[in-house]
C-alpha cells in the first residue's frame, strides 16, 4: 500500500497537532528513578523490552516473573534476569549491536505505566545473579539497564483499550492457538496436536 499524505518532520507535526503540555512531557521526565518509580518496579511483574540492531530493526521483549522480579540496583541501575525462552536471544544480539533500550513496567489493574530509556548491557556477575534466583534456578544472564530517563505515561490507552476490565474483553473465539501458528510459519509436517504437546512439555520443564 503506498501512503502520498506523510508527515515527514517535527515542524510539520506541530503545526498540524500543536505543542505539548510542559507539565505532561517536560517537567516529569525524571533522570534518575524516584520513590514513586522504585514502588511501582517493585509491584510489577511484567515489563516489555524493546531494543534494536545495528540497522535499526526492532524487537520488543515481554518479560515477567513475579512482582519486583525486576531489582533495582541504584537510583540509575536496574537489572533483568535472564529467564528460560526459546533461546533466539533477539534482545541479547541486539544489544551487541546498539545498547540503547526502552522500558515499559506494567502492573495488572493500574492504569498508569512507567516508561524508562536508558543504555543496556548483558551482564553475569555471580553475586546478581544469585540475587536474582527464582525458584532455586540461578539466571545464567542479566540485562543491566543504565537510566537516562524516566517518566509515567497518563493512563487514556488503559481506558480505552479497557485493557484491565475483563468484563470488557472480546471473546477468544477464533483465535489460533501458538501452535498453529508455528505450524503454519514453519511448514512443520507434524500434527498440530504434537506441537501443542511439546510446547506443553515446554512450559512445565522449563519455566525457570
Amino acid at each position: 500500500m503506498e501512503f502520498t499524505d506523510v508527515v515527514r518532520s517535527e515542524e510539520e507535526l506541530r503545526a498540524l497537532m500543536g505543542d505539548p503540555v510542559a507539565a505532561s512531557v517536560v517537567d516529569k521526565t525524571l533522570s534518575r528513578l524516584d520513590r514513586h518509580c522504585l514502588t511501582f518496579i517493585a509491584r510489577s511483574p511484567f515489563v516489555l523490552v524493546a531494543t534494536s540492531d545495528g540497522a535499526g530493526r526492532m524487537d520488543i521483549s515481554p518479560k515477567g516473573d513475579a512482582p519486583g522480579f525486576v531489582r533495582v540496583l541504584d537510583e540509575k541501575t536496574l537489572a533483568i534476569p535472564d529467564r528460560p525462552g526459546n533461546q533466539r536471544f533477539d534482545t541479547f544480539r541486539n544489544l551487541f549491536q546498539s545498547e540503547r533500550v526502552g522500558l515499559i513496567f506494567l502492573i495488572p489493574g493500574k492504569r498508569e505505566t512507567l516508561r524508562i530509556g536508558g543504555r543496556a548491557k548483558v551482564v553475569r556477575e555471580a553475586a546478581l545473579l544469585e540475587s536474582l534466583n527464582a525458584q532455586g534456578k540461578i539466571p545464567k544472564l542479566a540485562i543491566a539497564v543504565h537510566v537516562d530517563e524516566a517518566f509515567f505515561h497518563c493512563s487514556k490507552c488503559m481506558i480505552r483499550s479497557h485493557l484491565w476490565q475483563h468484563e470488557q474483553w472480546a471473546p477468544l473465539d477464533g483465535l489460533p492457538t501458538l501452535a498453529e501458528t508455528m505450524k503454519d510459519a514453519a511448514a512443520i509436517a507434524a500434527p498440530v496436536e504434537v506441537v501443542e504437546g511439546v510446547i506443553k512439555e515446554d512450559e512445565e520443564r522449563r519455566l525457570y
